[in-house]
């Protein structure tokens, strides 16, 4: 029996990125996904990929910041696919801005997007998983919610509050059979970083051929962390193998934070 044969799982923004890697991984794994995206489209694309290789899985158009959606979706999903036994609140934003040339809104939507929906999902998650005494939740943090970063006030501030958000939840439901740990990757090359790339590579006085090299000489093993690396620590810690963490904000780094 593989490690998720029989579970349904529901990942936000999976339509790209870290969050389609999941989706694909946790597929491969026997779980019947929900891949969700304000992106329909992006969502589908991965649901093909899904099914052309075996799997079971059905795209939604969510937008996390919209809690009356999410609700919507939780119940549609249950009805479709099963009982939620797992949920990654995967979605996300990223924006470099010096922090005087920041707006008030950026800030919130880097809050309602990162934070706001991970409190959505997680909301949505602990009311179904409750009454059956079971159930996973991922919030999506990063190293930058372990250490700051000049240019990233908001994103900083978000990435805090799920490792906070995160922590409050794991201790109220362990006795409930409820384990809810963050993820911490370091930096990941998706297409959020092309959006970004020329901001970074102008903080840094580089060009953007040039960032790719500096990110990684000041990264202990020497390279980048990848989607594969944050959905296999994902697979892991929602499977039956991670019974016993709960609470915990897992660092994906390569080396680069040891807190």
């Amino acid at each position: 029996m593989t490690n998720l044969a029989d579970r349904v799982a529901v990942v936000t923004g999976g339509g790209s990125g870290i969050g389609a890697e999941i989706c694909l991984t946790f597929a491969r794994e026997g779980a019947s996904v929900a891949v969700t995206d304000v992106r329909v489209d992006a969502a589908e694309h991965v649901v093909t990929e899904i099914r052309q290789a075996g799997g079971t899985a059905r795209a939604w158009a969510l937008d996390v910041t919209d809690q009356a959606a999410v609700e919507r979706a939780s119940v549609e999903i249950e009805e479709e696919l099963g009982p939620l036994a797992i949920w990654v609140n995967n979605a996300g934003i990223s924006r470099i801005v010096p922090f005087l040339e920041s707006t008030e809104a950026i800030w919130n939507l880097t809050l309602d997007i990162n934070l706001k929906g991970a409190y959505h999902g997680c909301q949505a998650a602990v009311r179904r998983m409750l009454p059956r005494r079971r159930g996973v939740i991922l919030n999506m943090a990063s190293q930058s919610g372990k250490v700051g970063n000049s240019h990233y006030a908001a994103y900083c501030a978000s990435k805090f509050g799920v490792i906070g958000l995160t922590q409050s939840i794991a201790i109220e439901f362990a006795r409930d059979g409820i384990r809810v740990n963050a993820l911490c990757p370091g930096v990941v090359f998706t297409p959020m970083w092309d959006e970004q790339m020329g901001d970074y590579a102008r903080k840094r006085n580089l060009r953007t051929d040039e960032v790719r090299a500096y990110m990684e000489s000041n990264i202990p093993v020497g390279e980048l962390c990848t989607p594969s690396d944050v959905a296999q620590t994902a697979l892991f810690l929602a499977s039956d193998a991670a019974r016993y963490i709960t609470g915990q904000a897992i660092n994906i780094s390569g080396g680069s934070v040891m807190h």
